[in-house]
């Protein structure tokens, strides 16, 4: 791999790791999506930073289950499901959208939430 490549991919992997970490504090922003772009982009520029994300004691497990079996945790998923619950909710009750705009966000919300809720779980 040429320099210029591999320095942009450990780059732009750093930024899904600090987005990651985040996304930790923040319950709009995902994590595991960032850290299995991390880890990809790590795979393809430094071996070593890859080991280092999949046997993190605290991210680990997660990209390891979805590397293994395509799967999400149970925790994981209610978690998810719920905040997006509640994000609509809110949505819902600070915007006030009219019921075109509501129903428009909310048909958009089903799509991961299905995609999430048909991963198989540990």
């Amino acid at each position: 791999m040429n320099l210029p490549f591999r320095i942009l991919c450990l780059c732009l992997g750093w930024l899904m790791v600090a987005f990651a970490v985040a996304g930790v504090f923040l319950p709009v922003l995902p994590t595991t999506p960032f850290l299995l772009l991390a880890a990809g982009l790590f795979a393809r520029a430094s071996p070593r930073l890859e080991r280092w994300l999949v046997e993190h004691p605290v991210f680990g497990p997660s990209l390891r289950l979805w590397r293994e079996k395509g799967a999400i945790a149970m925790r994981a998923k209610f978690s998810a499901v719920a905040l997006m619950a509640a994000s609509y909710g809110l949505f819902c009750l600070f915007s006030r959208p009219n019921a075109a705009l509501a129903a428009l966000v909310a048909a958009v919300m089903v799509l991961p939430v299905a995609f999430i809720l048909t991963r198989p779980s540990n």
